[in-house]
């Protein structure tokens, strides 16, 4: 029965079916590889703008799948499902042409970039100036607050001791108190080319563009916005 030559000319043909299929799911599945891998370069890179990180470097792995896919008749479209993270990053892979394809993928992304360490130890309440920082370039991947603009950190004040060499993130800075409760202050009221002040005393800490209690020379408390250290205005006024 093997010796049939029909038997012979159709198992021939099923085998350069199977062997082309294997071909084209092969070059889909490299071609929908490559397109997600795009998006994720892409959608980091937009994350390092929106950062502003100094020179940022990534790399990108999606990991493969033996999922067998079918073609696409059509030019496939990729979509991101989470912009949040870089580690791991997920995609979509959609066929406009056929209801119902659609394939998930998973990119795992690093970035490194030149950013704000800390140049010396820099002790909890310390305020930060230019020469308590340098540029260093850190795997950033799992740091996404991470600065490169030493504009961005100047006047902050640190949360907690930051240690020389620590890339200085966000969550270690805080806005510094402009004025603390108890402290005399001045109260500045301007309106067009006039400007009147007097002394005041604030009842509350305040960072810049707080509102507090001050209570003013007449013994009046009032609302107050902290403009500078030491400065408030009116937060009334109109």
């Amino acid at each position: 029965m093997p010796n049939n030559p029909i038997v012979q000319v159709f198992g021939g043909i099923l085998l350069i079916g199977i062997l082309n299929f294997s071909v084209a799911t092969a070059s889909t599945m490299e071609e929908l590889l490559s397109k997600v891998k795009l998006a994720a370069e892409n959608q980091l890179k937009n994350n390092a703008e929106s950062q502003r990180w100094l020179e940022p470097k990534f790399d990108v792995e999606v990991v493969k799948t033996n999922r067998a896919i079918p073609a696409c008749p059509s030019e496939t479209r990729v979509e991101s499902l989470d912009q949040r993270g870089i580690a791991r990053m997920r995609f979509v892979v959609i066929c406009p042409s056929l209801q119902g394809w659609r394939y998930e993928f998973l990119a795992k992304g690093k970035v490194s970039a030149n950013v704000a360490v800390a140049a010396t130890d820099l002790i909890s309440g310390k305020i930060l100036s230019p020469i308590d920082m340098l540029r260093e370039r850190h795997d950033i991947t799992l740091i996404p607050d991470a600065f490169s603009d030493f504009g961005e950190l100047e006047g902050m004040a640190a949360r907690r001791t930051i240690r020389a060499g620590e890339v200085i993130r966000q969550n270690m800075l805080a806005a510094p108190q402009l004025v603390r409760r108890g402290e005399q202050v001045r109260i500045v009221a301007k309106r067009e080319q006039i400007e009147v002040s007097m002394a005041g005393e604030a009842l509350d800490n305040g960072t810049r563009g707080a509102i507090i209690r001050v209570k003013n020379s007449s013994g009046t408390q009032i609302r107050a916005r902290v403009i500078d250290a030491g400065t408030v205005e009116p937060a009334d006024l109109p």
